[in-house]
């Protein structure tokens, strides 16, 4: 019985060999994972030290106490930025124009990826050419900004929702998934059926296309959600203010909003702890919506990668 074990391992150990690593591939091994430990740590840290200070008394993270955890727990950061008016304003607009702003940018995308992926659509070819040349050369910012000021857009909610909808990249992107997912068969199909051009893509393409919605889902919300370049330049009224304006008037200008403070210390104490509450808050939808568009956004990112 031991014979006919020893002989099983043997006969095991033939079909699948142990390939021993040499020296110079344990150290090439080990360097690697001591760099990307000390990537880890730069990426990691920072993180870990802004949710921290939001989470520490005003007087430890102006005295710079706070180097790794929270010191003397305290939630007057949050506290004080939900009691701001401001604040709030700007983070239901930030919400109304990452919604909004994605919801037509994705539609816009589709409308024109869609058309280009098709070999029958006359003359996608240049109009490609003209589309790519947008990614090499803009018009500038002046011109660009008569152009909205032309339109009537100035100070108003489409200013940050019309003018930069469709991104060429998500453009390509949207194209090439076409082209390499939705098989020409199923036109040819649904137009023997008789059906419509518009039941087609609500009943066939948008379905088999959930992946790369989700990837252009998440990209133009996440662009939307910390744009605030284009808020700047187009808006005037503090009431269409969204949240990375504001918090750019907190971390660079230096102001803390319409807190009330009776002392000059105490203020500035709390402006610099609801600088580090403000960009916890302002990353959470985010992080929060990452997770369940990961999966669809690794698989629409690989497509066209892979040829077979």
């Amino acid at each position: 019985m031991s014979n006919l074990q020893s002989q099983a391992g043997r006969s095991r150990a033939k079909k699948n060999p142990v390939i021993r690593e040499s020296l110079g591939d344990r150290l090439f091994i080990t360097a690697i994972y001591i760099i990307l430990s000390l990537v880890l740590v730069a990426v990691l840290y920072p993180l870990i030290y802004i949710v921290s200070s939001s989470l520490s008394s005003p007087s430890a993270v102006s005295s710079g106490k706070v180097w790794l955890w929270p010191v003397d727990l305290s939630f007057e950061g949050y506290k004080a930025v939900m009691r701001n008016e401001q604040v709030l304003m700007g983070y239901a607009n930030s919400l109304f124009y990452t919604i909004c702003g994605t919801f037509i940018s994705v539609a816009l995308t589709i409308m024109i990826a869609y058309p280009l992926s098709k070999k029958t659509f006359v003359g996608r070819s240049t109009l490609m050419i003209f589309i790519t040349f947008t990614m090499l050369f803009a018009g500038g910012l002046i011109p660009t900004y008569l152009v909205v000021k032309s339109l009537g857009l100035i100070d108003t909610r489409w200013a940050l929702l019309i003018p930069n909808a469709i991104w060429v990249w998500q453009v390509i992107i949207a194209r090439t998934f076409f082209q390499n997912s939705i098989p020409d068969e199923l036109s040819e199909a649904a137009d023997i059926d008789g059906c419509s051009d518009i039941r087609f893509i609500f009943s066939v393409i948008l379905p088999l296309a959930k992946p790369i919605v989700a990837v252009l889902s998440l990209m133009y919300a996440v662009g939307q959600w910390n744009a605030y370049f284009d808020a700047l330049i187009y808006l005037k009224s503090q009431s269409l203010y969204p949240l990375q304006l504001i918090l750019r008037s907190i971390l660079i200008l230096g102001s803390s909003g319409n807190m009330d403070a009776s002392e000059m210390i105490k203020q500035q104490q709390m402006a610099e702890l609801m600088k580090y509450s403000l960009i916890v808050m302002a990353s959470l939808p985010v992080l929060i919506i990452y997770p369940f568009v990961q999966r669809y956004f690794v698989q629409g990112m690989l497509i066209g990668s892979v040829k077979g």
